[in-house]
């Protein structure tokens, strides 16, 4: 059985980042490296996100933010639901993370996700059976 891992919207943010080369490098080998093992997977909120940073923070052509979330969207896709917001609000209360970000470690749980790639949370801090890991830093 592979190890599932989920991405995070910036790391899916970063493949598009030429201010950023290292952390683009970095990203853009993660990414491979996922959709070779088929492990990758993302939920619906990163791929939003994902749309409005590139577009709005980057300056990302519609088409071509279009068509990757198109191409990030062949990961495993998971879709939250109203007993997914209401884990993650529980979560945000018990750990103290934002809204989002508990969104995003509820998505990667009930995924079965064992590794949460992502820079917006503590590098090896765990919820739920995830383990928060930053392929960026260094």
């Amino acid at each position: 059985m592979r190890a599932r891992a989920f991405l995070d919207t910036n790391i899916l943010v970063y493949t598009d980042d030429h201010d950023a080369s290292r952390k683009q490098a970095a990203a853009l080998d993660l990414i491979e490296r996922c959709r070779i093992a088929g492990s990758g997977v993302v939920s619906t909120q990163v791929l939003q996100e994902y749309f409005v940073a590139a577009t709005r923070k980057l300056g990302v052509a519609l088409p071509i933010a279009r068509r990757k979330v198109e191409l990030f969207a062949r990961f495993e896709v998971v879709i939250p639901g109203v007993d997914d917001v209401l884990a993650a609000i529980d979560l945000q209360r018990l750990h103290e993370l934002s809204f989002w970000d508990a969104l995003i470690v509820r998505a990667a749980s009930t995924a079965g996700c064992g590794i949460l790639y992502t820079e917006d949370l503590q590098h090896g801090q765990r919820f739920d059976g995830v383990t928060v890991v930053d392929p960026l830093r260094g």
